[in-house]
């Protein structure tokens, strides 16, 4: 088994079901968007180009999505932090993911490529 799917499989509940379902999620975008690994953690790119991450945060482990070009997208629940071109959207593992909220920041997120406002490889 490859490197990308140990990812997954060797989270405990809930996190491995969590990082799982937000895979999905995220994958069901757009038929544009390809999963591939970088620096150890699942990224998703659209058209060659890096759009997010699935990673767990190193202090309480829960799991959370890191959107490449954050700057651009407004949103109450992202986090800046101190990163200057990345946000991040955490996710509690012990609650319902909020879908709906997740599938809002990523079509935004989308936007930014299919407008051309990040170019991306035809």
């Amino acid at each position: 088994m490859d490197q990308l799917h140990n990812f997954y499989l060797n989270k405990e509940e809930p996190h491995k079901g969590c990082l799982l379902a937000l895979r999905n999620i995220i994958l069901n975008q757009d038929t544009n968007i390809f999963e591939t690994q970088k620096w150890g953690m699942p990224c998703f790119c659209y058209r060659k180009k890096m759009l997010c991450y699935l990673w767990t945060d190193k202090k309480t482990d829960e799991p959370y999505l890191l959107l490449v070009e954050g700057k651009f997208l407004d949103h109450p629940e992202l986090e800046k932090g101190e990163r200057s071109r990345m946000k991040i959207f955490r996710i509690n593992p012990h609650i319902d993911i909020p879908i709906r909220t997740i599938e809002s920041i990523l079509q935004q997120a989308l936007d930014l490529y299919r407008m051309g406002i990040i170019k991306t490889k035809a």
